[in-house]
């Protein structure tokens, strides 16, 4: 069972906001991506290509924080903590076309670049919270 996310901050994960994604270097210095995500009610679901760094550091340190802040005001965000809870190749690809038509309207994320699509492999990080902090 996932922690209870607020219900006067649940629109933060609900929206398509561009959140920022934390992960830990192999120094444990922090490393911050801004993301596509989407949230099941249980596990906060990143997608990105291996290879990346923060492929690299989900893959090999599993915690990570994301941060969604509101649009319309900065001072209203969630914190969520977590770890990786599960990593899956399969239907990765489907997964950012989700995403892609999530955000931009557009289902087709490599948008017929196959030369692109056929260099990368997809990965979707599945994450646990284990501490949410929202405020605002």
């Amino acid at each position: 069972m996932s922690l209870e996310i607020p219900d006067s901050v649940k629109d933060l994960l609900d929206r398509p906001i561009v959140v920022t994604l934390v992960t830990l270097m192999p120094d444990n210095t922090p490393q911050a991506t801004p993301v596509w995500f989407n949230w099941d009610g249980e596990y906060i679901w990143v997608n990105t290509a291996r290879g990346r760094a923060k492929d690299k550091n989900l893959d090999q340190r599993r915690k990570a924080t994301i941060l969604s802040v509101d649009p319309e005001n900065p001072y209203r965000y969630l914190e969520v903590r977590g770890e990786v809870a599960e990593t899956t190749e399969d239907g990765a690809v489907d997964h950012i076309n989700y995403l892609s038509g999530r955000y931009t309207g557009n289902s087709d994320y490599y948008k017929g670049d196959t030369a692109r699509m056929n260099a990368e492999t997809r990965v979707i990080y599945k994450i646990k919270p284990t501490r949410v902090i929202p405020r605002g």
